[in-house]
């Protein structure tokens, strides 16, 4: 038997209860994972509550986790037992000491990336790859403007983004974060709450704009990041932190040729060549050091709920990763 986190009603916290599951064994083209460390994302938080209704009930959530291999299923090529494997998920069943993922979905993890940064940073790596050079193509001289730029997405954003030459704007809520985006790669840095970061984007680009805006937050930053567009600028609105985008009016758009994106990581991955692709490269960057990501604070697999009022109340300084009580990440 393995723990697992069962959801069976949308609410809060403590919603998220431990259960014993039989994972069962691998059908064709399904691995049996041993898991070791597991992601905690805002995704998660969303499922939860109700806001996202992805996840059947019962069902247990998580997207991203690490793990070994115990058993391959019938036709499974390029693993076998004890191999170390990461992986990200629109399927969810995360939240379990054990589980079954098809083997399509698992990325073999390198020696210098551990099981517990791998569910640290799996996730977040291939939406900013995704961001960065899918959804809007990022080149040296290119000016950026990302919010919430010392959040976990937000870092690796930034150091990717001035990796590649552009020049980043980023967006704080305190002079801690300010310091934080600074050593990510943010040339400038806006306290949301001190100043109008509309007006500051203008006066820092001459009145031009910039060319994207990556905007995490939502409904409390949408027409302000609308406003920071240059002529031809492209609004990637890829979270809502703060709560839905109000409904829009696209012809909005044609005042300075914008264009809008609302990606789903999911999406961009949904292809085993595209994974692959997109998590040699993000796997490349770690390994050069050319960005750099923190691997999360752990708690017990059991204290799920714990781990989400955490997220929720931004009392987290790292991000958060679940241990089943045998791990050995």
């Amino acid at each position: 038997m393995a723990l697992a986190i069962m959801l069976r009603d949308h609410g809060g916290p403590d919603m998220l209860r431990p259960e014993a599951v039989e994972p069962g064994r691998p059908g064709p083209g399904e691995l049996r994972l041993r898991q070791t460390a597991i992601g905690v994302n805002f995704h998660d938080c969303y499922v939860r509550s109700g806001l996202y209704r992805t996840l059947p009930l019962p069902g247990v959530p998580g997207i991203e986790a690490a793990g070994v291999v115990e058993e391959v299923g019938p036709g499974v090529t390029g693993f076998a037992p004890g191999d170390r494997i990461g992986y990200v998920t629109g399927g969810y069943g995360a939240y379990a000491s054990a589980r079954l993922l098809p083997a399509a979905q698992a990325l073999r993890l390198p020696p210098g990336v551990t099981d517990r940064l791998a569910a640290s940073v799996l996730l977040k790596g291939l939406t900013v790859e995704m961001l960065l050079r899918q959804v809007h193509r990022v080149e040296a001289g290119q000016t950026l403007l990302v919010h919430a730029a010392a959040g976990g997405v937000g870092r690796l954003l930034c150091q990717w983004a001035a990796h590649l030459g552009a020049t980043v704007i980023g967006t704080v809520g305190s002079a801690a974060k300010e310091a934080i985006a600074r050593a990510a790669g943010c040339r400038h840095v806006i306290r949301y709450r001190e100043e109008d970061f509309t007006a500051r984007v203008r006066e820092i680009t001459e009145g031009r704009g910039v060319d994207v805006a990556y905007d995490s937050v939502g409904r409390d930053t949408f027409e302000g990041s609308l406003a920071c567009l240059a002529r031809r600028g492209h609004l990637v609105n890829f979270g809502q932190a703060s709560g839905p985008v109000p409904a829009f009016e696209v012809a909005r758009l044609a005042a300075k040729s914008n264009s809008l994106s609302r990606p789903i990581v999911f999406h961009y991955i949904a292809e085993r060549s595209a994974l692959e692709v997109a998590s040699a490269a993000l796997f490349a960057l770690l390994g050069s050091g050319a960005v750099r990501a923190e691997t999360g604070q752990a708690l017990p697999l059991a204290e799920a709920a714990r781990a989400h009022e955490l997220l929720e109340s931004r009392q987290a300084e790292a991000p958060l990763i679940l241990l089943p009580q045998d791990s050995d990440a």
